[in-house]
């Protein structure tokens, strides 16, 4: 019988999951992750610790930033060590506030074994790309197949040229499985893959697509006060890439003399896809009531500047703010000292839910989720820390009773 072989992903659906961090050494320095994204094994000097990056739910299996290498509880780990000892190297790390034992898997095996017919679709670096040292590699890997007559025995790798894979065999899925470990995903990659559909002429370039989803995007902004004309666009771009590579926000003015800005890109067609997309699928929109003099410089842009780098530089963020609600913390450099904890951080709830602002707006590329962005003070996300999910409910509840719901404000009262 052909052995079959299944992708291990993150389970993303828990709308109350947790998030973690880059692992640190014992210096509090982040470490090199790309040492883990090798396929090889790896020497770790010292102990290693995971910040939790978003407090939530634990999982038995979760991923870190840059959202391939997993964390795993001892029953995972033990699987892995039992049925496949010599393609995983499992590295002790301690997890911020658990007691309990957690592991870093290096995936430490490399196989040459996608099957580029049976796969949806393949792309390739090509030499007019300007990346000379990945020409040749795979640029994108869309339903992948994996050949299992190429794979030699091995129960736990990464594909070659597509490390962002993780590959289990199908008994170590079936054991993991048993265990009743929690975060895990599985999508098989052996066998018939979805049938490739033949490319019809696009009606639209990418230029076209972008000018389209820009004007219903625009026409939406519109619908919510007064735009602005110009757009704010930094003169250097700063951060992790947008969809279409370009940075920009709207300033728009609103009833009550609420002000109100906007990312506006998070949500264009990807530029290195030919067909149409809502890019990452959300725009961002932070709204304040206090009088704000220089928009540009602004604590309220600068925090929506900074939430918007996390969400276009992780993938686990965008895919928990496009799902639910998202207590996360950015840099409090520059912020007002009344929402700074004495970590030097802000915290901010993502998606809560408003009368005044659409959930959802629509493009001809389709739906893009406005996800609103509203600040806590260091007590309220102390609580929120300390109570997980209930205490988020109640932080929602208080905001909504209040009647001040998503309204961003540097100088309040704390609703705890």
């Amino acid at each position: 019988m052909t052995q079959r072989y299944f992708e291990l992903t993150e389970d993303m659906t828990s709308p109350d999951r947790w998030l973690l961090g880059d692992p640190l050494d014992e210096q509090g320095a982040e470490v090199r992750t790309r040492q883990f994204m090798s396929g090889e094994p790896t020497r770790v000097d010292g102990r290693l610790r995971v910040p939790v990056y978003h407090p939530g739910t634990p999982l038995d299996f979760t991923r870190v930033d840059p959202g391939a290498i997993p964390v795993v509880t001892e029953k995972v780990a033990r699987v892995l060590a039992e049925l496949a000892p010599s393609d995983v190297q499992l590295i002790p790390v301690e997890v911020q506030s658990r007691p309990e034992a957690y592991f870093l898997v290096n995936v430490a095996r490399l196989v040459k074994c996608i099957d580029d017919e049976a796969s949806t679709e393949v792309l390739y670096w090509k030499p007019e790309d300007g990346r000379p040292e990945k020409v040749g590699h795979y640029r994108d890997v869309y339903g992948m197949r994996i050949d299992p007559s190429r794979t030699a025995g091995a129960k736990v790798f990464r594909p070659w040229g597509w490390r962002v894979a993780l590959i289990v065999a199908d008994d170590v899925k079936e054991a993991l499985e048993r265990t009743g470990a929690t975060g895990l995903d599985f999508r098989e990659v052996t066998g018939p893959g979805r049938q490739r559909v033949e490319q019809q002429p696009l009606a639209r370039s990418h230029t076209d697509w972008l000018r389209q989803v820009d004007a219903a995007r625009e026409a939406s902004w519109c619908t919510l006060g007064e735009l602005e004309e110009t757009a704010i666009v930094p003169i250097v771009p700063g951060g992790p890439a947008w969809p279409s590579q370009r940075q920009a926000w709207r300033v728009i003015h609103r009833a009550g003399r609420r002000l109100l800005l906007v990312t506006d890109g998070l949500s264009d067609p990807f530029l290195e896809h030919e067909a149409p997309s809502v890019g990452f699928g959300l725009e961002l929109a932070i709204e304040t009531d206090e009088p704000v003099k220089d928009v540009q410089g602004s604590w309220a842009l600068v925090l929506l500047q900074r939430v918007a780098n996390e969400v276009a530089e992780h993938e686990r963020v965008r895919e928990a703010a496009l799902t639910g609600q998202l207590t996360m913390e950015v840099s409090g450099k520059g912020m007002p000292k009344s929402l700074v904890t004495q970590a030097g951080r802000v915290g901010v709830l993502l998606g809560l839910a408003s009368s005044t602002l659409p959930r959802h707006f629509s493009t001809p590329a389709g739906e893009v989720r406005l996800v609103t962005v509203k600040t806590l003070l260091p007590t309220e996300l102390a609580y929120r820390v300390q109570h997980g999910k209930q205490g988020r409910e109640e932080l929602v509840r208080r905001f909504v009773e209040s009647g001040e719901e998503h309204l961003s404000r540097a100088k309040r009262r704390a609703v705890v």
